[in-house]
C-alpha cells in the first residue's frame, strides 16, 4: 500500500485588516516558526522526514504573495526543494479579491472556498496559482488540492483545462468537499473524475466507529499506525495522510507543540521502517485509475488508539 504523506503549506494574518503591519510576524511563524527549541514550522518538518528517509508532498498556496510578493513565494519553494521534497499546488481563493491587479472579474467579494467561483473563475485563479509556483522554481506542477478540499465538479473541468491530471483535494469528512459529487462516488477509493485522477484523503473509523480524516494534528500515532495496517490488510491501495506547515506549533504560537511533534516523529520513524510494504510516495508514483474500483471496508483503528488520541487531546489542553 502506498502512502501520500502531504503537507499543506499556507501563511495567514490571522484576520483581513491591517495586513501589511501583521505579514511579517505571520510569515516567520507560519514558515519557520523560531522558537527558543528551534524553528518548528517548515525546517523542523522537513528535518524529521529527511533524517528517515521520507517522501512529502507539499501542496505550496501561492495567492497570499501575490499579495504581498513573489519573493516570499520563492523563500517557500526553495527551502523544500532544497530538502529534496517535491511541490505541487494548494490554493485559498479567500486571497483573491486582496489582490491588485484583479485576477479575475468579479474581484469585489472575499469569497472562501473555491466552490463558491463559477468554472471560468477557477480556471484563471487556478492558472495563475500554476504559474507562480513554476515562476518560484518548483517545476512541472501536476498535482493540485483545493483549500479548505472545497472542490467541485468544476474544479476538475478547470484542472483538465489547465493541464493538471492529478488531484487530492477530496475529503469525506467535510461537507464542502464534493458536495456535488457525493450522489455518484464515495469520495474514499481513488476515482476518475472529468478526466482528473482522484486520489482523496483518507478517511477511517476511529475505535468508537466515527469516520475520521487521517490527519497529523487530529489522530493518534496509534491510531495512524493502525488505520495504515488495517488498511493494507484489506488491500486498500494508498492512504493519503494530511499535515500543515505548522501543525508541529502550539495554536497561536510559535512555540513547538511536543505532544504533536513526538506523534510525528513516531509516525516518521514507523514508516521508515515499513518502506517494504508502506512506502512514501508522490502521486505519480501511484497507478492511473480508470474504471470505479470496488468499494473496500473503511480502515479502522482500535478503541485503545482512540482512547490515546482523547489522552494527548487532554494533555494539549492542560
Amino acid at each position: 500500500m502506498k502512502i501520500l504523506l502531504t503537507f499543506d503549506v499556507e501563511v495567514w494574518c490571522n484576520g483581513w485588516y491591517d495586513l501589511d503591519k501583521a505579514f511579517p510576524k505571520s510569515f516567520e511563524r507560519y514558515v519557520y516558526g523560531h522558537s527558543s527549541k528551534g524553528d518548528y514550522a517548515l525546517p523542523k518538518t522537513l528535518e524529521i522526514l529527511n533524517q528517515h528517509g521520507l517522501h512529502g508532498v507539499f501542496f505550496v498556496e501561492p495567492l497570499f504573495a501575490a499579495r504581498f510578493g513573489q519573493q516570499y513565494l520563492d523563500t517557500i519553494v526553495q527551502l523544500i526543494l532544497a530538502a529534496g521534497q517535491e511541490v505541487q499546488l494548494h490554493l485559498h481563493p479567500e486571497w483573491t479579491d486582496e489582490i491588485t491587479p484583479a485576477l479575475i472579474p468579479n474581484n469585489e467579494d472575499k469569497r472562501q472556498h473555491l466552490s463558491y467561483y463559477d468554472l471560468d473563475e477557477q480556471t484563471a485563479l487556478i492558472a495563475h496559482g500554476k504559474k507562480m509556483l513554476e515562476e518560484a522554481g518548483a517545476g512541472p506542477i501536476t498535482t493540485f488540492r483545493a483549500g479548505s478540499f472545497a472542490a467541485n465538479r468544476d474544479t476538475f473541468i478547470a484542472l483538465q483545462r489547465n493541464g493538471i491530471y492529478i488531484d487530492s483535494s477530496l475529503n469525506r469528512f467535510y461537507a464542502v468537499s464534493g458536495s456535488d459529487l457525493r450522489p455518484e462516488y464515495d469520495l474514499l477509493t481513488p476515482m476518475l473524475i472529468e478526466g482528473v485522477y482522484s486520489y482523496p484523503v483518507t478517511v477511517f473509523r476511529d475505535g468508537f466507529g466515527r469516520e475520521k480524516p487521517a490527519q497529523v494534528a487530529g489522530c493518534s500515532f496509534a491510531e495512524l499506525r493502525g488505520a495504515m495496517l488495517n488498511g493494507w490488510r484489506v488491500g486498500q491501495e494508498m492512504f493519503v495522510i494530511v499535515s500543515h506547515n505548522f501543525e508541529l506549533l502550539k495554536p497561536d504560537s510559535a512555540q513547538p507543540d511536543m505532544i504533536v511533534v513526538n506523534r510525528f516523529e513516531q509516525l516518521c520513524t514507523f514508516l521508515a521502517a515499513q518502506q517494504y510494504r508502506l512506502p512514501t510516495v508522490g502521486y505519480s508514483d501511484c497507478d492511473p485509475v480508470v474504471v470505479k474500483p470496488p468499494r473496500l471496508a473503511m480502515p479502522r483503528a482500535s478503541k485503545l488508539a482512540t482512547t490515546r488520541r482523547y489522552a494527548e487531546q487532554l494533555l494539549r489542553r492542560l
